[in-house]
C-alpha cells in the first residue's frame, strides 16, 4: 500500500537569531480551538491526510484483527461487568454506583438510610442514547446537599468544553439553563440555591469563578473571582468542616488561595497567603483550625497549623522530611489521617487526636503496593474508614477498618471473572544509577515462568513530568502481555515526585534531559541484568510520556524494538512558542519560556522530538492521537509522523492512528477504552512476533 505523504509547504521560522525550516507547520490552523469544538472546520487537505494514515495503519494492522479480538475478550473477561461500588452514607441517603454487562457507563443509585427502596438517579448509557452522540464524556456528577438536585456536566466532542446541567431528581426535569464552556466541575452551595463553577476563556483556560442561582438566567451569574495572570487557572472547593469555600489559583509550580464563609450572601473571597514563585500551598479547615500543606521552607512539603486566617501564626504540625513527599490530611472527629510517598512507595499514617499518637497502617506483607483510604460516611464522628491496597500482581482489596480497635474486615475484592492467581507473578523493586549517579527506582512485573536470560521482550513504561508519580497498583490489562512472556517495567524517572519535590525539580526546565537519561539508564540496566536484550524493548508513554518516547528514540533508537506513543507531546518547541494554546503559558515553570529566554529556547530545541529527528534507522513506531484533543493538538503527532517518514532509513513500521471522535483520554466508554488498549497491545505482539 502506498505510504501517505503530507504536502510540504516550507516555512522558515526564527527565534533568538536561530532559523529553521518547518515543512509541515501549515497544518496548524489559527482557529484550532474552534476545530476542537467542531471538526467540520478542519482543513480538508489535513483531514484527507489523517484518513489516509488511518487506512495505512488499518492495512498494516489487518493481520492483528484476531489478536485484537482475543485481547479485547481477555481484557473484558477480567472485568466484573455487573459490579457495584461500596455505598457512601450521606446525610439522608446512601449513594453508590453500578455497572452492567451491557452498558459502557456507570449508573448512580441511592436509597434512604434505613430503607430498601433503591432509586436510579443517573444512567450514563440512557443519557448517551438520548443525546445520540458518538463521544460521551462525563465530567462531574454531584448531588445537592438537600438531595433534591443532580448536577452533571458533559463533553460531547472530547475537547473538554463541558456543559453543566442541573436536574430535579424527583421529576427528572432540568431546573435551570445549561451552562456552556466550563471545566465541568460543579460545587453546590450548602443551601442548594446556587452552584459555583469555573468558566473557560477563549484560550480554554479557566480563570473565572461564577455563582449561578438555580432557576435563573446564566447571563445573571455573579462573577466572584477572576485570575488576572494567563498562566494561572482556578478551581473552587468546600472545606472539610463545610464552613468555608476555598478558591485555588495555580500554575504547576506556584499557588495562591482565597476563602469565603459558606453563609456569605455576596461572596467576597479573601486572600490567605500572597503567591510566591515556586511556593505551592493548600489550606483546609477543621475543628477551628486551619491546616496548610506547603513546600514553603520545606522542599518535600510539610503541614502547618494556625487557628486564625485574619491574624496568621503558623506552627509546624507535620515537619518536612528529605526526599519523602508529605501528603495532605483527612479528618475525622478523633483522627487525622495522612499519606507519604518515598522511593516510589506510598504509606498511610493515622494520628489519634486524643493522645497524639501516630502509627503507620499496615495492609499486607507485600512490599510493593499502592495503598488507599476513603471515608464511609459524611458524618465524621466515626472510627471506621475504608482502607484498600493493590499491587502489580494482586487485585484491589478493600477493608472496613476500625481505627480504634485496629480490626479490619474484607468487604470488597476486585473480582477477575476469567481467573487470576497472584502467585503466578513476580514483582521486584530495583534501582539503577543514572548518568549522574542518582538512583532510579523501577517496578518489574513478570510471569514466574519468564526466563531471565535476555530472551524475553520487555515493555518499559515511563512518564516523568509535572510531578506526577506513577504508583505500583494492579492493572488487569497488563496481564495480557505478561502472560505472553513480555515483562512489564515501570521506570520511576525524574520529573515525577516518587522521591519528593527534588525528584521533580531534577526533571524539569533546564534539567529536563535527566528524565530521558533516567529512562535510558533503566533500559540499559535491564539489558545488563538479562531481563531483556537490545532491540527487544517496547517503549511506551503517553502525552508528556510521549515527549519522553520521542526524545529517547531520537537519542538511542538501537535500544528499542518498538515504541508506542499515545497523544504524544512531540512538537514541544512549536507549542512552547505559541502562547495562545491552552496549556503553554501555565507550563513555563515546567518546560521553560523559549520565546523570552534564549537558554530555554536552546535547551528545548536540543531535545524537542520533532526538531531532532535524524537520518538513521528507527524502531517500529505506533503513534495514536485524537482530533479533539486540546492538551496535545493532533497536529503534533501528525507533523512528527510526516517528518519521520522523510528521515528514517529503515523499513520498520511507522503507523499513525487518529481517533476522529475523541479527546486526550481517547475514546469514551468502557468498550472504547478496551479497544484502544487491545490495539496498542496487538502492535506490541506484532513487532515481537507473538501473534
Amino acid at each position: 500500500m502506498k505510504i501517505p505523504q503530507l504536502t510540504k509547504k516550507p516555512e522558515t521560522k526564527s527565534c533568538h537569531n536561530v532559523n529553521w525550516v518547518d515543512n509541515y507547520s501549515w497544518i496548524h490552523q489559527k482557529d484550532i480551538l474552534e476545530v476542537l469544538k467542531d471538526s467540520k472546520k478542519l482543513n480538508p487537505e489535513v483531514r484527507k491526510y489523517l484518513e489516509e494514515e488511518n487506512k495505512f495503519t488499518d492495512h498494516h494492522m489487518m493481520g492483528t484483527k484476531k489478536v485484537q479480538s482475543d485481547l479485547f475478550k481477555e481484557i473484558k473477561g477480567r472485568i466484573k461487568l455487573d459490579d457495584e461500588s461500596l455505598a457512601y452514607k450521606d446525610h439522608s441517603y446512601e449513594y453508590w454506583t453500578k455497572t452492567t454487562v451491557e452498558g459502557n457507563y456507570s449508573i448512580k443509585l441511592r436509597k434512604k438510610i434505613g430503607s430498601q427502596n433503591v432509586e436510579e438517579i443517573w444512567n450514563g448509557d440512557k443519557e448517551k442514547e438520548k443525546i445520540k452522540t458518538e463521544y460521551f464524556g462525563v465530567g462531574d456528577l454531584e448531588v445537592s446537599f438537600n438531595d433534591k438536585f443532580l448536577g452533571y456536566s458533559l463533553d460531547l466532542k472530547g475537547s473538554e468544553y463541558y456543559t453543566i446541567y442541573i436536574r430535579e431528581i424527583s421529576s427528572n426535569n432540568l431546573v435551570t439553563e445549561k451552562i456552556e464552556d466550563t471545566t465541568g466541575g460543579i460545587t453546590f452551595s450548602l443551601d442548594d440555591k446556587y452552584i459555583f463553577y469555573s468558566k473557560l476563556d477563549k484560550n480554554h483556560r479557566p480563570r473565572k469563578i461564577f455563582r449561578h442561582k438555580i432557576g435563573d438566567k446564566v447571563k445573571n451569574d455573579l462573577l466572584i473571582f477572576e485570575e488576572k495572570s494567563e498562566a494561572f487557572t482556578v478551581g473552587i472547593s468546600l472545606s472539610s468542616d463545610e464552613k468555608y469555600f476555598f478558591i485555588n489559583s495555580s500554575d504547576h509550580n506556584t499557588s495562591e488561595q482565597y476563602y469565603f464563609h459558606v453563609n456569605e450572601t455576596t461572596p467576597k473571597p479573601k486572600l490567605i497567603i500572597k503567591r510566591e514563585k515556586g511556593i505551592i500551598y493548600s489550606v483546609n479547615s477543621w475543628n477551628k483550625n486551619f491546616y496548610n500543606h506547603t513546600n514553603k521552607d520545606a522542599e518535600d512539603f510539610k503541614i502547618d497549623v494556625c487557628n486564625d486566617l485574619e491574624n496568621q501564626n503558623w506552627e509546624t504540625y507535620i515537619p518536612a522530611k528529605n526526599e519523602v513527599l508529605v501528603g495532605g490530611l483527612t479528618f475525622l472527629n478523633n483522627w487525622i489521617i495522612r499519606s507519604e510517598i518515598s522511593n516510589a512507595l506510598g504509606k498511610i499514617f493515622v494520628k489519634n487526636i486524643n493522645n497524639n499518637v501516630e502509627k503507620e497502617l499496615k495492609f499486607t506483607d507485600e512490599e510493593v503496593i499502592d495503598p488507599g483510604l476513603s471515608l464511609k460516611q459524611r458524618d465524621r464522628n466515626t472510627d471506621e474508614i475504608h482502607i484498600s491496597y493493590s499491587s502489580p500482581k494482586t487485585q484491589t482489596r478493600v477493608y472496613d477498618y476500625n481505627l480504634e480497635t485496629g480490626e479490619k474486615k474484607l468487604v470488597k475484592e476486585q473480582i477477575i471473572p476469567s481467573g487470576h492467581s497472584p502467585d503466578d507473578y513476580i514483582v521486584e523493586r530495583l534501582e539503577c544509577e543514572s548518568h549522574d549517579g542518582r538512583k532510579v527506582p523501577m517496578t518489574i512485573t513478570r510471569h514466574k515462568k519468564t526466563k531471565i536470560d535476555g530472551s524475553a521482550n520487555l515493555l518499559l513504561y515511563g512518564y516523568g513530568s509535572y510531578g506526577n508519580s506513577i504508583s505500583p497498583g494492579f492493572s488487569s490489562t497488563r496481564i495480557s502481555l505478561i502472560n505472553r512472556d513480555i515483562i512489564w517495567v515501570t521506570a520511576h524517572i525524574r520529573g515525577g515526585m516518587e522521591r519528593g519535590m527534588k525528584w521533580w525539580k531534577e526533571g524539569k526546565l533546564l534539567n529536563k534531559k535527566n528524565t530521558f537519561e533516567d529512562y535510558i539508564a533503566v533500559a540499559k540496566f535491564l539489558i545488563g541484568k538479562k531481563y531483556t536484550s537490545k532491540k527487544k524493548i517496547i517503549g511506551m508513554g503517553g502525552s508528556a510520556g510521549g515527549l519522553l518516547m520521542g526524545a529517547v528514540v531520537n537519542k538511542e533508537p538501537n535500544l528499542f524494538l518498538g515504541i508506542i506513543m499515545a497523544v504524544p507531546f512531540v512538537d514541544s518547541l512549536t507549542t512552547n512558542l505559541d502562547h495562545s494554546l491552552p496549556l503553554t503559558i501555565g507550563e513555563f515553570d515546567e518546560f521553560g519560556n523559549a520565546k523570552k529566554n534564549k537558554k530555554h529556547f536552546d535547551y528545548i530545541f536540543s531535545y524537542a522530538p520533532y526538531n531532532n529527528i535524524k537520518k538513521m534507522d528507527y524502531p517500529h513506531i505506533l503513534i495514536t492521537t485524537s482530533l479533539s484533543d486540546n492538551r496535545v493538538l493532533f497536529d503534533e503527532p501528525a507533523k512528527f509522523t510526516a517528518k519521520l517518514r522523510d528521515y528514517k532509513t529503515d523499513n520498520n513500521l511507522l503507523l499513525l492512528k487518529t481517533e476522529m471522535n475523541a479527546g486526550h483520554g481517547g475514546k469514551s466508554g468502557r468498550d472504547g477504552a478496551i479497544e484502544e488498549i487491545a490495539f496498542d497491545y496487538a502492535f506490541a505482539l506484532k513487532v515481537t512476533n507473538k501473534l
